[in-house]
């Protein structure tokens, strides 16, 4: 399995959600990037948000932002060290 366009905007959407707060939501709106609006309807499909354009994570979605987001923290800081 590869890291496809799809999958990556699929992570940059949960990238985006606050994991500090299970109150707080996120709306991708009709006039986002086509790709971030189709990133959210998939990942609707997945059942790992609430709503086709946003709405909150459910259980399997949080677990899947916190990967993403701990990911993310993990590249990020070993892209520092190596510099």
């Amino acid at each position: 399995m590869s890291y496809t366009p799809e999958l990556v905007a699929e992570l940059e959407i949960l990238a985006l959600f606050n994991l500090d707060s299970s109150q707080e939501g996120l709306k991708v709106h009709q006039t986002a990037a086509p790709t971030a609006v189709a990133a959210a309807r998939r990942l609707f499909d997945k059942e790992l948000i609430t709503q086709p354009d946003g709405g909150y994570l459910t259980s399997l979605g949080r677990d899947a932002a916190e990967h993403a987001q701990g990911l993310l923290t993990i590249l990020s800081t070993a892209q520092k060290e190596a510099a």
